[in-house]
């Protein structure tokens, strides 16, 4: 068995109970943290104290158990097999760094500094857009295999797009955020930044291919790598509901106090999403490429790496911040988005050739 069918095989072997469920559960996570947050406020209040840096270590200790598993599977050797079919990369590519932050930061501009500018203060509204900046500026990175799977995408071809995006977030996500955080008049400490994405991008894919590689060692059988990250697959569970759990107990009074808010953030995150996607899509359906490339393309740009927005917000303004809600919206908003888009590419596929 070769590594690539190995790979796609257990990729492919079915959705769990989990991926299922996906909007169940995250909507239950949801509704807790938003009851525990406003019924037992202290409990959330002592575990915002728990930070070093202003990175919160309690929310740092969920996100890389969330993500470590995901960055296991990802198999940068991958990449160097790109040139044979090199569309769906350049569309995804050129969307999520050339395209998506920069009509993220204009929406932002344009709903809080012009439509909602007499419902919002100067100063709320520069918070906001930050977080949608952040949002803007991270594509998916972990939830993209479960999106693609939903489309029956190739998961080889998946993998190579997060290789791909992983080694660029590494080297641009910090640059792109402080130049359109400046350009915003926000003034961003570079520091901050770049330990952020040292934290949630470099040390979990650093361990990730470590692990990878002696596993890999250990075994001479991709499928060891998959029975690793099977046998994690409940940490990551656990640290994305707790995660968002802990996220929106953060945030529950405000939520609860100013429903109409968290209707103004998620405007420009709606309409960003669809139409990254629509550009990606309708681009992939021009370059006519086949449609288990297309849909994770698109997928993988609307996506958001919410993990490291989220992080890097409170790193740089505070738990309780503008910016910090903004992207917590951006995952109360992420999954029934997500699923809706995931029907749509699901009903087109006949539009598309099949190889």
């Amino acid at each position: 068995m070769t590594a690539t069918t190995a790979k796609t095989d257990a990729y492919a072997a079915g959705l769990g109970l989990f991926e299922k469920w996906l909007s169940i559960w995250v909507g239950m996570a949801i509704l807790a943290g938003i009851a525990l947050g406003n019924f037992v406020p202290a409990i959330f209040a002592s575990l915002a104290s728990v930070e070093y840096a202003s990175v919160n270590l309690v929310v740092a200790v969920l996100i890389w158990a969330m993500i470590f598993p995901m960055m296991v599977t990802v198999d940068f050797g991958a990449v160097r097999r790109v040139g044979e079919r090199p569309k769906g990369l350049i569309i995804a590519l050129m969307v999520n760094w050339l395209i998506k932050p920069f009509t993220m930061a204009a929406l932002g501009v344009l709903f809080f500094e012009v439509v909602f500018a007499d419902l919002v203060t100067p100063a709320d509204a520069q918070q906001y857009i930050a977080g949608l900046i952040l949002l803007g500026a991270a594509p998916c990175t972990a939830m993209v295999f479960v999106w693609s799977q939903l489309t029956k995408g190739d998961p080889a071809y998946t993998l190579v797009q997060v290789a791909a995006n992983d080694l660029i977030m590494i080297v641009a996500f910090a640059p792109i955020v402080a130049l359109l955080l400046g350009v915003t008049d926000i003034a961003v400490p570079w520091e901050t930044l770049l330990l952020s994405v040292a934290l949630y991008v470099v040390v979990p894919l650093a361990a990730g291919v470590l692990v990878r590689h002696w596993l890999l060692a250990s075994y001479n059988d991709e499928t060891a790598v998959s029975n690793f990250t099977g046998r994690m697959k409940p940490l990551s569970i656990i640290g994305l509901l707790l995660t968002v759990l802990l996220l929106f107990g953060f945030q529950a009074e405000t939520i609860v106090a100013r429903p109409l808010l968290i209707a103004l953030i998620a405007a420009p995150i709606i309409v960003q999403s669809y139409g990254i996607f629509l550009i990606a899509y309708g681009w992939a359906k021009a370059w006519k490429v086949p449609h288990a490339v297309a849909a994770p393309c698109a997928l993988i740009g609307t996506s958001n790496f919410f993990e490291l927005a989220v992080a890097v917000a409170i790193g740089l303004f505070g738990l309780g911040s503008g910016a910090a809600l903004a992207t917590v919206v951006g995952v109360l908003v992420e999954v029934p988005v997500m699923l809706s888009l995931v029907a749509l590419a699901n009903r087109t596929r006949g539009s598309f050739p099949l190889r």
